[in-house]
């Protein structure tokens, strides 16, 4: 009788050891994973990116409203003052409710 008391105290001992080991085993491996990751690229100058895209444009005001809200979002614009989408596919990819592209 003894003999099982004392197995059965020593089972509940590793399982709770084991226990123990893991949940630390876990928290190590999650914080390793976290640091691995490579940091955000850095946000661009929105207001002046958008001033360059849209300084030929008949309506700068709204232009650049709509640029700043798109970078915000992207954090790029693209090269040139029209066009060239392919440079920054979330900027292309944004349309307003219409269908129409909300970048200009």
């Amino acid at each position: 009788m003894a003999f099982s008391k004392a197995l059965m105290a020593s089972i509940l001992i590793s399982l709770v050891i084991l226990n123990l080991v893991e949940s630390n085993t876990m928290v190590i491996w999650n914080t390793l994973e976290g640091s691995s990751s490579s940091p955000a690229p850095p946000k661009i100058d929105c207001d002046g990116e958008c001033k360059r895209r849209c300084e030929l444009s008949s309506r700068q005001n709204l232009c650049k409203r709509a640029c700043g809200t798109c970078c915000d979002r992207c954090n790029c614009v693209p090269s040139g003052t029209s066009g060239n989408y392919d440079e920054c596919p979330c900027y292309a990819n944004m349309t307003t409710h219409g269908g129409r592209h909300k970048c200009p």
